[in-house]
């Protein structure tokens, strides 16, 4: 519905003075840059308040707003206005208005005979004014980019403004405002061909108006809408950290600009005097460090929700390794897994599978993250069911490689320890590619598993067979991944396997939490502390019947 014949006089925070013609019903307000007038302050609700008109009669309605609207001091829910009403919202130091009917809609403030240039300037330092208070006080984007469209209203003296984003080969409208409040972003009636064309083919201010063959040949609109337009486009750069392209947005080549600020005017010529060019290039800055900003802050926003997602995979990945290990009995066990990111690739579990018979398995995926995480929880997955499926040690590392394969063709694989130890002392296991594994016996001596196959996932076909032996009281096995002799020092040094060696045997006749302990301390001594790039796994079973 169209009423005419109001006008708003809005004093802002700052202190500077509008008008603002209410040209259509409802008409709204609110912190929103899509309201017809927009309350650049944080304690205003997104949608404050509207105007609407009926019976011949404008009101004022609150929407639902959390500090309410005021009246003449007095604070209403919906309120019939008269000439010369004061309207608040909330706050004394927040924005005021005055309702008027005795002004035409659209008249411009009036300047005092004799102001001159001073005069002519006042608004466009209010309108930089407004800008700086939005950006220390709005909390949205668009609120700051509207506010930076209407400061650039109020320099050049057009009526409409456009602030357009670069979407590869496209231009996408992100704000769309005229004097007296927000657009649709149809209302461009420009061809965005065009304006990207100028923002890739020009370095400075583009003040053109838009020829008539030249809009005709777009074919998109009619040549009324395009030819009588005095146009003003000013590019927005990439903000480098540093660099000298921060100072000015009026000097870059195409490839470094982010989007355009298009203005556009019927009445009269675009006014880019009275340091209107100055201006213009502080508002595409401004306007460009917002973007950067945002973009940054929505980059810092993606980080921390990968953070807290990868905080969780870890804390799930420590839940799967054994809470508690038996220390006495005939079967004893220490185990520690140290992954080197947030989540690992190393699987190490030991589980009793039957009354007289413990599994133990250590495993390192190809790779480190999350991938080899998701790899290593599957093995864990299969592991755990394995003692149900009936299936033989040889048979269960068959299908354990095809699956693998299938899923990977190869590109991620497993090497892998895995074994089992009765209550009699036999054990059981087999080694796919997997480190040499240690056997104490007798609290001197070592013995060597070596792999019998290539790692799990690597060949289609491949075949594992179980080996067997037998331990003696006190004897013990020494498991670990390849990230503990892998571990370097501040030099790059290796702590390499030699190293292990002669820690195990040093502390050969100790207990195994005890010989456990020695390995891991060992390695912490060498490396001092410095960022290692793979998994340290490491466990020891002893036998004790």
């Amino acid at each position: 519905m169209e009423a005419a014949g109001a006008v708003l006089v809005v004093f802002s925070p700052s202190g500077a003075q509008s008008r603002v013609p209410v040209e259509r019903v409802p008409f709204r307000i609110g912190r929103l840059a899509e309201n017809d007038l927009v309350l650049r302050d944080s304690r205003a609700s997104r949608e404050h308040a509207q105007i609407v008109f009926e019976n011949g009669a404008y009101a004022i309605e609150d929407l639902g707003s959390t500090y309410g609207v005021f009246v003449n001091g007095e604070r209403v829910k919906r309120k019939k206005l008269r000439d010369g009403d004061r309207v608040g919202f909330g706050f004394a130091d927040s924005y005021r208005l005055t309702f008027s009917l005795s002004a035409r809609p659209g008249a411009a403030p009036e300047v005092k005979e004799g102001a001159g240039l001073a005069g002519a300037n006042l608004p466009k330092l209010r309108a930089m004014l407004e800008l700086a208070r939005a950006l220390q006080t709005s909390l949205s984007t668009e609120d700051v980019l509207s506010a930076v469209v209407e400061a650039a209203l109020a320099v050049t003296g057009c009526e409409r403004g456009f602030l357009l984003l670069r979407r590869g080969e496209e231009l996408e409208i992100r704000t769309a405002r005229s004097r007296s409040g927000a657009l649709p972003p149809s209302d461009l009636r420009v061809p965005a061909r065009l304006l990207l064309r100028a923002l890739n083919q020009r370095r400075e201010f583009l003040s053109m108006n838009f020829e008539p063959e030249e809009a005709a040949a777009g074919g998109e609109r009619t040549i009324a809408d395009l030819d009588l337009r005095s146009v003003v486009c000013v590019p927005l750069v990439k903000i480098r950290a540093g660099s000298a392209a921060q100072q000015t947005g009026a000097f870059s080549a195409a490839e470094d600009t982010v989007g355009v600020l298009y203005m556009d005017s019927r009445v009269k010529p675009a006014d880019l005097s009275s340091g209107g060019r100055e201006l213009l290039t502080t508002l595409a800055l401004e306007a460009s460090t917002v973007l950067e900003n945002a973009r940054l802050l929505e980059e810092q926003w993606a980080r921390q929700r990968m953070e807290q997602e990868l905080d969780i995979a870890r804390r799930i990945q420590e839940s799967l390794m054994p809470r508690a290990l038996p220390e006495t009995g005939w079967f004893r066990a220490a185990a520690s897994n140290t992954p080197s990111l947030e989540v690992g690739g190393d699987y190490l579990d030991i589980r009793q599978i039957e009354e007289t018979r413990w599994a133990a398995v250590v495993a390192d995926v190809s790779g480190k993250g999350v991938g080899a995480a998701l790899l290593a929880s599957l093995l864990q997955g299969m592991f755990v069911t394995a003692p149900f499926t009936q299936l033989s040690m040889e048979q269960m590392m068959f299908h354990l490689n095809r699956f693998l394969y299938e899923r990977t063709g190869g590109e991620r694989y497993v090497t892998l320890f895995y074994s089992t130890v009765s209550a009699d002392g036999t054990v059981e296991w087999v080694s796919a590619g997997h480190p040499p594994m240690f056997v104490v016996r007798g609290g001197s001596k070592l013995e060597f598993l070596m792999a019998e196959g290539v790692p799990l996932g690597m060949l289609p076909d491949s075949t594992y067979s179980p080996q067997r032996l037998c331990l003696q009281p006190g004897d013990k096995l020494v498991l670990y991944t390849d990230g503990l002799t892998d571990a370097r020092n501040g030099l790059r040094a290796y702590f390499g396997f030699q190293r292990l060696r002669e820690t195990v045997l040093a502390h050969a006749g100790e207990s195994c939490q005890a010989l456990h302990a020695a390995m891991r301390a060992a390695v912490d001594a060498f490396s001092e502390g410095a960022a290692q790039n793979d998994d340290i796994s490491a466990a020891v079973i002893e036998y004790r019947p």
